[in-house]
């Protein structure tokens, strides 16, 4: 018969979960080292089972460590990864390089990408301001110089966000069957980490990185026909504000990866109140800017019909700057000035205009929309969004055009929105700075209500509140106590050790205590306040607990239980203590 302690071995290495193929092969071969020891016959005659055994268990091993390497091999020409489902421990030593998503590094670089998403969609709006009016010739223009300016930083923080896309393909996971306690396992498989982004979140991002902008753009300086124009401005009109909505989906995803790798978005309230203010600040510049290009808009409207009420003497085209060699421009020339300040007067002080620019003329009567001074302009669109956002767009008076009706109504609705987001978390951080204050005022007054009930005297009621005014002044209402017993028991030894274990060396008894003990005595140790002239132990009482002092000092004094003519007075300072005499007893 077989020893049974061999199976038994191998066995208990086969329930064990994600084991590793070299493991099993070193446990395996460990387990059948021990067997063979373990293992022999009960059968006389047969003295060389231990050669034949050992020869089993040498060929049996070097199968196992074939099959192992085959195995490997396939695996690496198949593109997937030894192990598909591992611990975060486990991710180190993985052959491939595959992030944890809580690595300090992807944390760092997600902060970074939310703030390159951040500057995205400021960025977009620039192209808001590239038509200009060329008051001079009459005509729409194109900001040449802000159009290059605009494309090229567009393109340095998209092609910052593509390391990003590139690092989705490289980040772990945690599986969703394992989220039962604790984290859970990491998917490390490359081909399972591309299909999940593959299918998630690549479409949004390719759509928000996709250079659209840029192309119509520099197809228009590099063809610098006139024609080209009124094209640019409507495909940068659509394109922008079709793509504003995957740039702004891309930073739902980021955002709930933050939370849930960093634990919270915005590690304090104040951190959360600047965002919600910068997030307001950057939709009343989005607001502006639109507001600068339908106001455009609403000009070329206007310029249309009154060049369509002219007849065959005016062209469209020569709207636009550029067309200046075309065949009856001169006779244009002529009359565009009168007919276009006579049909298309920006006057906010006329009640009954030929042409109601509505909320928009106030961009054209101030000039904004024919000044190449970028700052001025972007500074006055801004402060015109950030007013009507604040008020909620009440004092603006519409034209009946649907388009500037619909936009109001807009306008209307997001300033209602951002502004209880913005005050909302403005008195989460208010609140967060006074918490402490307001409770230490309850309390205060929960003290005084006790004391009026029972009617304490009036020395006594002192002494209470100037313990209570001590203890808000040295704890400023943090529970120290509390604080530490949360803590697990490593650290909490760790902290005990740190704050206690000088203190405690002090006395001579413990000098040369095993560590162990000293530990157990530190982590029965508890602070304590006391107020000036608080007498701790009168003489006479029991003595059942130790005294060390931390800040202040304490004064000792006796007279031998009433000796007359005996009177013993010491002081004791920071670092000593008393109620040593708890250790002789």
């Amino acid at each position: 018969m077989f020893d049974c302690g061999y199976k038994a071995q191998y066995m208990s290495g086969q329930r064990e979960k994600f084991v590793r193929l070299d493991d099993l092969d070193s446990r395996l071969s460990s387990s059948s080292d021990t067997g063979l020891k373990k293992c022999g016959f009960n059968i006389d005659g047969l003295g060389r089972s231990g050669h034949a055994n050992n020869t089993t268990s040498r060929s049996f091993k070097r199968g196992i460590r074939k099959g192992s390497e085959g195995l490997k091999s396939i695996g690496r020409s198949l593109g997937f990864g030894v192990s598909r489902v591992v611990f975060p421990e486990d991710l180190k030593v993985s052959e491939k390089k595959i992030f944890d998503p809580q690595d300090k590094f992807l944390l760092l670089c997600n902060k970074l990408f939310f703030i390159s998403c951040i500057l995205a969609v400021s960025v977009d709006p620039l192209f808001f301001y590239l038509p200009v009016i060329n008051d001079l010739q009459k005509c729409l223009t194109i900001d040449r110089k802000l159009a290059v300016t605009a494309t090229t930083l567009r393109t340095v923080i998209d092609a910052f966000y593509l390391i990003r896309m590139a690092l989705q393909f490289r980040t772990a996971y945690i599986a969703p069957s394992s989220r039962v306690f604790g984290r859970g396992e990491l998917v490390i498989d490359p081909a399972q980490i591309a299909k999940r982004y593959l299918q998630r979140y690549f479409i949004i991002d390719f759509l928000a990185v996709a250079p659209l902008p840029q192309i119509v753009v520099w197809r228009f300086l590099q063809s610098s026909n006139g024609s080209d124009v009124l094209a640019t401005k409507q495909a940068l009109f659509f394109v922008v504000l079709l793509q504003y909505i995957p740039r702004f989906l891309r930073v739902l995803p980021l955002t709930s990866e933050m939370k849930r790798t960093a634990g919270v978005f915005a590690e304090t309230a104040w951190a959360g109140a600047a965002y919600y203010l910068l997030l307001y600040m950057l939709c009343s510049h989005i607001v502006g800017a639109f507001w600068y290009l339908v106001a455009v808009e609403r000009n070329d409207t206007c310029w249309q019909n009154a060049c369509k009420d002219i007849g065959s003497d005016c062209n469209k085209d020569f709207l636009y700057c550029g067309n200046q060699q075309m065949k009856g421009y001169n006779i244009w020339k002529g009359m565009r000035d009168s007919v276009l300040n006579e049909k298309c007067p920006a006057d906010e002080n006329d009640d009954n205009p030929p042409f109601d620019f509505g909320i928009f003329t106030q961009a054209l009567s101030s000039g904004i929309v024919s000044s190449t001074k970028f700052f001025s302009k972007y500074l006055y669109c801004l402060w015109w969004g950030l007013q009507n956002l604040s008020t909620l767009g009440q004092g603006l008076q519409t034209s009946t055009y649907p388009g500037e009706v619909i936009f109001s109504i807009a306008l209307a609705i997001f300033g209602l929105i951002l502004f209880a987001l913005l005050i909302g978390n403005m008195q989460t951080y208010l609140q967060s700075l006074t918490i402490r204050l307001e409770e230490m005022r309850i309390k205060r007054r929960d003290s005084e209500q006790w004391m009026h009930h029972r009617m304490l005297p009036q020395d006594l009621r002192e002494r209470v509140r100037r313990y209570d005014q001590y203890k808000w002044l040295e704890t400023r209402g943090v529970d120290e106590e509390n604080l530490v017993q949360s803590l697990p028991k490593d650290l909490r030894r760790d902290i005990k050790r740190h704050l206690c274990l000088a203190l405690v060396r002090r006395v001579p008894l413990f000098e040369n205590m095993d560590e162990r003990l000293l530990d157990a005595i530190c982590e029965r140790l508890k602070p304590c306040l006391f107020t000036e002239r608080t007498y701790i132990v009168r003489e006479g009482d029991p003595v059942d607990e130790m005294l060390f002092i931390i800040r202040g000092c304490l004064e000792s004094v006796t007279t031998d239980g009433g000796r007359s003519g005996f009177f013993n007075r010491s002081l004791l300072k920071e670092g000593d203590f008393c109620g040593e005499e708890l250790l002789t007893w």
